[in-house]
């Protein structure tokens, strides 16, 4: 175990609320739609597109919060890390978003976090965030990246939507080492450095670190991810988000690189970059 905590704002009541089964529903969608949109929280500056939430129902756990530890214990989540938030007087799921927002941003948009659970009676509410042990026993770097590749490719074989943009069936990728050490260092620095960006500490962007490299590009896509520790996972994930499924989908790239890092000291424990170019 790595941390819990239970955090809680308290809004003012109004009169009662009728409370519709759908409402928890229509929060996770909403904290998934602000998560994609990589907003600015408090003085941060925008960060990375973030994959959606998965619901965990091990995580709605009761509106009275006491023990945590205990409370995730007997759920049998297996977590490092875990944050309940509670509100009390947001009257639906719009008003409970724009608390979270005001409140715990933060929380919201920590990339460590990929599961949820979410609890409403009336006007008081419980959302507990979690990350879950990492269970996966992967081999070495380019061993899964070649994975990870082999289902892009299967998903790029089917047409689909990605939010509102639908995409034709798109041709393989071919792997590529130079973008696959490419992506293996900025995995790398993402877990030594516990950052989740695209952006690197010299102030790097993607295309920067592929022409540095030496492969010469007219375009350039990058997928990351962290806390997922198999390469099916990291696919679920990409394609439930529309940024990242858009960048899979891309039909006019032609090469890829993919891979990951660990580091048990980080927040996230595992990191993911996927690199697309087209020469």
């Amino acid at each position: 175990m790595r941390a819990l905590s239970s955090l809680g704002l308290l809004f003012a009541l109004a009169l009662p609320a009728t409370v519709h089964a759908s409402e928890t529903d229509e929060l996770l969608a909403l904290i998934n739609a602000y998560r994609a949109e990589a907003p600015a929280c408090e003085k941060a500056q925008p960060g990375a597109e973030l994959p959606p939430l998965r619901p965990d129902p091990r995580l709605q756990l009761s509106l009275i919060g006491g023990d945590l530890e205990g409370e995730i214990s007997r759920s049998g989540y297996p977590m490092v890390n875990v944050r309940s938030l509670s509100l009390s007087g947001p009257r639906d799921a719009a008003a409970a978003m724009d608390s979270l927002k005001l409140g715990f941003c933060r929380f919201l948009l920590d990339p460590q976090f990929v599961d949820i659970g979410i609890s409403q009676a009336g006007r008081d509410w419980r959302i507990v965030l979690g990350r879950p042990l990492l269970a996966g026993r992967l081999g070495e770097w380019q061993s899964e990246g070649e994975k990870l590749l082999a289902l892009v490719n299967q998903a790029r074989g089917t047409a689909r939507r990605c939010g509102d943009r639908t995409f034709e069936a798109a041709p393989p990728l071919n792997w590529n080492a130079t973008l696959g050490s490419t992506a293996h260092a900025h995995s790398r620095a993402m877990a030594n450095g516990n950052f989740f960006a695209h952006r690197d500490a010299d102030g790097l962007i993607p295309g920067d670190r592929v022409e540095l490299a030496g492969y010469s590009a007219s375009a350039v896509g990058e997928n990351i991810a962290a806390a997922l520790d198999t390469p099916q996972l990291v696919l679920d994930a990409w394609l439930s988000s529309p940024g990242h499924c858009a960048t899979l989908m891309n039909p006019q790239y032609r090469d890829a690189g993919l891979a990951y890092a660990a580091d048990p000291a980080s927040d996230g424990g595992i990191y993911w970059t996927a690199l697309f170019a087209t020469p």
